[in-house]
């Protein structure tokens, strides 16, 4: 059924509180992954820089598998959310089985070149060879990790689209104690365990990681979830909806892909600085988690919030929603990054950064404070866009921008002109204000609302004539 809501009309309670039912849990739960990760880090840092350098190393291996799937789980929250707007219960079980298996597959591949080539992907992201051997060691156990974190990604994706937020969130909360506990009895062999070092640390995450999908079979059974125990409704594919499914989410895979590549040739010039930077870009990335993990509960509620509405038919208010979100965002994450810069003193000496690589760590901070909040703006609305059906204008911008500005920009100025590293990084962001400007017309032109469910598409011409009365 078509609803309209306008700014008049718009209400922002209700709204608000939608939000936060969404958001809040899905924060908490990357906060809370997040929070393992910076963890992992600190107990590591009296091993010395070396180790931190590596383990920071090894995070940009996950980083480039979290680049391959999240192409599928975006295309699955678009799909999942859509179908659950207009409570199409074959459409979510079918979209949801497409999920899994292409996530799954990427799982393999990670997870066996962290298994069986682990010597190999470091010797990629660093010449150091004391780097390249503390980070195998790592690689080599933490592979085994891989498919079971990306297995409760892709349950994640069917219980966030269907608003089970809490689900996932208790499910983490007894993932982040497990890999705690672990952690301190096995990196420095507590209770009589033997002092694995940064093994012990990769062990502790594999073992985290089974717990978290084990909580969440349980809590998912015991709530009676309608939609994951469903196999044979996973299964039920054919050749009209695979279709669907791959173009809506081959623009969105691809981006994540290239985008993937580019920041991983980044960092191979990063790999490549003095080891005091290295072991700072280790810990920024770290507490950037922090601000994606917490920022990523607020665009997972935007593509649920808008994506449900435009699959239900109310494309008025899907339009109204994304206006809002792009800009509430982005002050929640000034705000926090406001936070995170009051704190940085303790957090990064206690992750063992001084002299130099302290002086690293506060630049990095200083310039990605200014540019997240562009850069955030540029997010939400991609994945605004990306849930009502639109997954092309802000992947082709991305990419576009990445390798004909950003890679050129930051290759050259490492490679070649030998820049400060503070240069170099501030050189991975030059493309953020642009890329806002262009996304900020395509979001007011609303030629993003692109419905996939027929409640949508019948919705659709009533919308575009009343824009067209209201723009003259």
């Amino acid at each position: 059924m078509y609803k309209k809501e306008d700014d008049q009309t718009f209400l922002w309670g209700p709204f608000l509180k939608k939000l936060a039912v969404i958001a809040i849990p899905v924060a908490v739960q990357n906060l809370l992954t997040t929070t393992a990760s910076m963890v992992d880090t600190m107990m590591v840092a009296p091993m010395g820089e070396m180790a931190v350098g590596a383990l920071g190393l090894c995070a940009q291996f996950s980083s480039l598998m979290f680049s391959g799937y999240w192409g599928f789980f975006g295309g699955g929250m678009l799909f999942i959310s859509q179908y659950w707007g207009s409570r199409d219960d074959e459409g979510i079980q079918r979209s949801y089985g497409m999920t899994w298996v292409c996530m799954m597959t990427v799982a393999l591949l990670f997870g066996s070149l962290a298994i069986f080539a682990p010597g190999l992907v470091m010797r990629i992201y660093t010449d150091k060879p004391l780097l390249q051997e503390i980070g195998a060691s790592y690689l080599h156990i933490v592979g085994f990790a891989y498919f079971l974190q990306v297995f409760s990604m892709a349950m994640s994706c069917l219980l966030r689209s269907t608003e089970r937020v809490w689900v996932p969130m208790a499910a983490s909360v007894a993932s982040v104690a497990v890999n705690l506990f672990l952690n301190w009895v096995l990196i420095y062999g507590n209770l009589g365990a033997p002092a694995m070092g940064i093994r012990g640390a990769a062990l502790a995450t594999t073992c985290a990681a089974a717990v978290n999908v084990l909580v969440i079979y349980l809590l998912a059974w015991r709530s009676g979830h309608p939609y994951l125990f469903r196999l044979r409704g996973h299964f039920r594919w054919d050749r009209v909806h695979l279709k669907e499914f791959f173009l809506k989410c081959f623009p969105i895979l691809c981006n994540e892909i290239l985008v993937g590549i580019g920041n991983m040739a980044i960092n191979v010039t990063f790999g490549r600085q003095p080891e005091s930077v290295i072991a700072a870009i280790a810990v920024f990335r770290t507490l950037e988690g922090l601000i994606i993990g917490f920022f990523a509960g607020f665009s997972n509620a935007a593509s649920v919030l808008v994506g449900k509405c435009v699959g239900a038919g109310e494309l008025d208010t899907a339009y109204e929603r994304a206006k809002r979100l792009v800009y509430l965002c982005s002050a929640v994450i000034f705000g926090a990054n406001l936070i995170l810069f009051a704190m940085h003193r303790p957090i990064l000496t206690r992750m063992s950064l001084s002299g130099a690589s302290y002086e690293a760590g506060v630049r990095m901070l200083l310039i990605y404070g200014v540019v997240s909040v562009i850069r955030m703006g540029n997010w939400i609305q991609n994945d605004t866009y990306r849930a009502a059906g639109d997954a092309v204008y802000g992947t082709v911008l991305e990419i576009v921008f990445l390798y004909v500005m950003v890679l050129p920009c930051v290759l050259l100025s490492g490679f070649v002109f030998r820049l400060p590293y503070w240069m170099v990084f501030l050189c991975c962001y030059i493309d953020e204000p642009i890329r806002y400007v262009l996304m900020q017309i395509h979001l007011y032109s609303a030629k993003w609302v692109k419905p996939v469910t027929e409640n949508g598409k019948a919705a659709l011409p009533r919308f575009w004539e009343a824009r067209r009365k209201k723009t003259g």
